[in-house]
C-alpha cells in the first residue's frame, strides 16, 4: 500500500487578542479581525476578539475589565491547546479604554507566567486615552467640567479623569499603569513591537494629546502647518519622525483667506450648532439619568466581582509592583466632552511643572526629551531605519496637564512606542472611522489605510 506522505495542514501558533472599547463589544474591531484573517490566515494566526467585558460591563473599571480578558484569553489558550495548537507568540491590540484594559491584562499576564510560556510580539493601540480624558483646563474649570465628568462613568469614569485611588496604592490606576516598577510597564516592554495610531482632529471621545501621549498638540491650526505624510498612505497616515513643520509667512493664508475659510465653516456648522443646541441638553439629561442607572448596576457588579469567588477572579490579585438609548448617550457625552476646549501653561512654568513630576510617587522625570507626534526607540527597535526626531520644545506650547501626567509621559516613552499620526478627513467621527467600526458607513473608508498600514508596516507575525 502506498505510504499517504500529504503533509497535514499547519495550525497557528501565534494567538493575536482585540480588546474594544469603552460601550463597546467585538463587532466594533469586526474589519480589524476580518483583515488579519484574510492577510495571515488560520495556519498562521488565530484572533480572539474578546467579548466578555462588552456594553455597560465597561463601566465597571479598567482592572476588573483586565481580569476578565485575562480570564478568556486562558481559556482560549486551553480550549486551543486541546485542539491541537501549540500557541508560542502573543499579541494584543485595544481600541479606545480597550487599549487600558489590554495594558492591565498585560501585566496580569506577565505575573502569571505566561510570558514565559509565550513570546510577545506586537503591542497596538488605536485611539486610546493613554493619559486619560480630562480635559487640560485651569483653575475652577478643572474642578467643575473634570469633576462632574469623571461621576458620569461609574468606576471607569474616575479612572480616565484619574481621581481614583486604586485599591491600596492610594494613587489613580492610570499612574500605577505607567510606574516603571510595575508589572504592567514591565510587561510592555517585552513586546518586540509597540505602536499607537492617535487621531489628530475629530476624535470627540479622546483627543490627541492622551492618545499619542504628548504634553502638547499641534494641530490645533492645521491651516497653519506643512503635514508630511507617510510615503504611500497620504492622506491618513503622517510621517511619524516630522509630522508637521509650521509654514512660512509667505505661506501662511493672507487674513482675507482666513476670514473667508472662517465664514465657510461657520454657515458649515450652522446647522450642527442648532442641532447641538437643542438636543445635547436633552441628551445630557438623558445621559446623566441614564449614568446614574448604569453606576448603580456598575457597582452591584463591582461588590459580586469582588467578593463572589465561584467566577475565579481572586485568583488575579497579584502583587501590583515587582519590587515588593446608548448611542444617543454615547454621542451627547461625545459632543459636550468636545466642546471643551483646551488650556495651555504659561510660558515658561514647563519646568516647574516638570520638577512637581519628578517628586510625584513612583515616578523619576529626570528626562525632558519626551515630545509629540516623535518615532520613539529603544533597543530593541534597532531594525528600524527610521530615526526618531526631536521637535523644539518651543514649536509648540505645553497643555495644561497634571504633574501626574507629564509622569506617564515620560515612563511610557522610555519604554517606546512608534506614534502614528492620522489624519481622517472624511468623518467628523474620527474615533470610530480610525478602525472602520461599522462597514457600511462610506466616511469610515479611510481607517481601512490605517489597518493596511499596521498590517503591512508593524504588524510581526
Amino acid at each position: 500500500m502506498e505510504e499517504d506522505t500529504r503533509k497535514a495542514p499547519s495550525k497557528a501558533d501565534h494567538l493575536c487578542v482585540l480588546v474594544h472599547g469603552l460601550w463597546g463589544n467585538p463587532n466594533h474591531l469586526g474589519f480589524v479581525a476580518e483583515s488579519l484573517r484574510n492577510k495571515y490566515g488560520h495556519e498562521k494566526l488565530v484572533v480572539l476578539a474578546v467579548k466578555r467585558n462588552i456594553g455597560s460591563l465597561t463601566y465597571d473599571g479598567i482592572e476588573r475589565g483586565g481580569e476578565r480578558t485575562v480570564q478568556e484569553i486562558e481559556e482560549t489558550l486551553e480550549e486551543l491547546a486541546r485542539d491541537g495548537y501549540e500557541i508560542r507568540k502573543l499579541s494584543v491590540a485595544g481600541y479606545s479604554l480597550g487599549g487600558l484594559v489590554a495594558r492591565y491584562a498585560v501585566g496580569l499576564l506577565h505575573s502569571r507566567g505566561w510570558f514565559d510560556k509565550l513570546q510577545p510580539v506586537n503591542f497596538t493601540t488605536f485611539a486610546t486615552p493613554h493619559l486619560g480624558v480630562r480635559t487640560p483646563l485651569k483653575g475652577y474649570a478643572n474642578s467643575i467640567w473634570n469633576g462632574l465628568g469623571a461621576r458620569t462613568l461609574s468606576m471607569s469614569g474616575r479612572q480616565l479623569f484619574t481621581i481614583d485611588k486604586f485599591r491600596d496604592t492610594e494613587r489613580p490606576l492610570l499612574s500605577v499603569l505607567a510606574d516603571p516598577d510595575s508589572i504592567f510597564i514591565q510587561a510592555l516592554a517585552k513586546f518586540k513591537s509597540r505602536c499607537l495610531y492617535a487621531n489628530v482632529v475629530n476624535d470627540r471621545s479622546a483627543p490627541y494629546y492622551t492618545t499619542s501621549i504628548s504634553r502638547s498638540d499641534p494641530y490645533t491650526q492645521m491651516d497653519r502647518l506643512k503635514i508630511n505624510f507617510y510615503n504611500e498612505y497620504e492622506p491618513v497616515i503622517l510621517d511619524p519622525v516630522m509630522p508637521v513643520e509650521p509654514l512660512s509667512e509667505e505661506e501662511l493664508p493672507s487674513f482675507y483667506q482666513r476670514a473667508y475659510g472662517r465664514s465657510q465653516s461657520f454657515f458649515s456648522r450652522l446647522p450642527f450648532a442648532m442641532a447641538f443646541a437643542f438636543f445635547v441638553p436633552i441628551g445630557s439629561l438623558i445621559f446623566i439619568l441614564n449614568s446614574f442607572i448604569q453606576t448603580v448596576r456598575s457597582n452591584k457588579r463591582i461588590r459580586l466581582h469582588e467578593i463572589d469567588d465561584n467566577l475565579g477572579f481572586r485568583a488575579y490579585r497579584v502583587p501590583l509592583m515587582v519590587q515588593d438609548v446608548r448611542r444617543a448617550v454615547e454621542d451627547a457625552f461625545e459632543n459636550v466632552n468636545a466642546a471643551q476646549n483646551q488650556e495651555y501653561l504659561p510660558q515658561g512654568t514647563e519646568e516647574v511643572v516638570h520638577g512637581r513630576a519628578e517628586g510625584h510617587p513612583g515616578m523619576d522625570f529626570h528626562d525632558k526629551s519626551s515630545e509629540p507626534s516623535t518615532l520613539e526607540k529603544t533597543p530593541s527597535d534597532s531594525d528600524s531605519s527610521r530615526e526618531p526626531a526631536k521637535p523644539r520644545a518651543a514649536d509648540f506650547p505645553t497643555l495644561a496637564l497634571t504633574p501626574a501626567q507629564f509622569a506617564m509621559i515620560k515612563a511610557l516613552d522610555d519604554v517606546g512606542f512608534k506614534k502614528y499620526p492620522v489624519w481622517i478627513h472624511q468623518s467628523n467621527h474620527s474615533h470610530a472611522a480610525i478602525i472602520v467600526r461599522s462597514t457600511t458607513r462610506k466616511s469610515f473608508e479611510e481607517g481601512k489605510i490605517v489597518v493596511k498600514h499596521w498590517l503591512e508596516e508593524e504588524f510581526q507575525i
